[in-house]
């Protein structure tokens, strides 16, 4: 089958090789998916540059690619929620990803079913930012009638995390271009924030939650509008001690994330919050949740651009390089 393989990492050139290799062989637990989309990711260029080897060491070459929709075709025989023709997608395992391929085995317990009404390529864009959201929002424990505030969010995060904060009873605040603004507010965002006219941090306070999507200088203007004991999560920060412990990393990488992650805890403790980084882990009954949430809401993801399976590195240099309004895409 075709493939799209990291073969080295490297800081400059995020550029994938298609080649073929042996289509995946099923165990008890796994279910045989051909993959008919695949969404594009900034984790997946983060991978290539070797910038997650410490959180999750791949053995190169690697078929890349971290979350896709597909058809089953052969389930393991220990396997009974699933069945050949299922339409299902998934956030892969951390040590079992494979998106960008023809075919891929999945753990079926990172599986769910495709809402009827979301096209492939629609489906191919919500299982990572949305378990993202979710498990960003059960990390800070948000109750309903707090508000969140989400830094950056016309592009495809907020696009997502925007509707599933609102269903779970959250005012929602975001800031980003005017361009963007009736698309958001039709997501049914509380405020929206042009960043160009209007510094959040002067006219904002008292916010509970914040989802941080945009790292560096960012953090701490998003920490001082929250409330003291408010929880910030970041998508892009630096890993912590926290993280490490939560990731069940070996002793020595907590050590090592506790002395990288001091800077941010500081600035946090001085703010009077919890600061968390997360790197979002699969979760069929998660997703399986958020799938019955959309096929409620009838959720539509933003997409941006569809690529070929064939033009993969040009879809992700478009991640890499480019402004987004939705989901970078391939199809298969």
């Amino acid at each position: 089958m075709k493939a799209a393989q990291l073969t080295q990492y490297n800081k400059r050139n995020i550029s994938l090789t298609l080649t073929q290799v042996e289509k995946p062989q099923v165990p008890t637990d796994h279910v045989l998916v051909k993959v008919t989309a695949a969404g594009v990711n900034p984790l997946d260029n983060m991978i290539s540059r070797g910038e997650v080897k410490l959180i999750t060491p791949y053995r190169l070459p690697l078929t890349a690619g971290n979350e896709m929709v597909g058809v089953v075709e052969t389930v393991g025989t220990h396997v009974n929620q699933f069945a050949a023709g299922d339409r299902v997608f998934a956030r892969l395992p951390l040590d079992h990803i494979g998106a960008f391929a023809e075919y891929v085995s999945v753990h079926a317990s990172a599986l769910a079913k495709v809402p009827d009404y979301l096209t492939d390529v629609e489906a191919a864009a919500v299982p990572l930012t949305a378990l993202t959201i979710v498990q960003a929002l059960n990390l800070m424990n948000a109750q309903a009638g707090n508000t969140i505030f989400i830094s950056g969010g016309t592009g495809g995060v907020g696009a997502m995390a925007i509707p599933i904060a609102k269903a779970k009873g959250l005012t929602v605040i975001t800031n980003g271009s005017a361009d963007n603004k009736e698309r958001v507010l039709a997501l049914g965002v509380d405020r929206f924030i042009d960043y160009k006219s209007e510094d959040y941090t002067t006219t904002v306070k008292d916010v509970d939650y914040v989802l941080d999507t945009l790292g560096g200088d960012e953090m701490e203007k998003q920490m001082s509008i929250m409330k003291n004991g408010g929880h910030l999560v970041s998508l892009r920060g630096m890993p912590n001690g926290a993280f490490a412990r939560r990731m069940k990393l070996p002793a020595w990488k907590q050590a090592l994330f506790s002395l990288a992650g001091r800077k941010v805890d500081k600035l946090a403790s001085r703010y009077g919050i919890t600061y968390d980084f997360i790197f979002v882990e699969a979760h069929g009954g998660q997703l399986q949740d958020i799938a019955d949430l959309f096929t409620q809401l009838k959720i539509k993801p933003s997409i941006d651009t569809v690529f070929p399976f064939e033009k993969v590195n040009d879809a992700l240099d478009k991640v890499a390089n480019s402004r987004s309004r939705g989901k970078t895409v391939l199809s298969f």
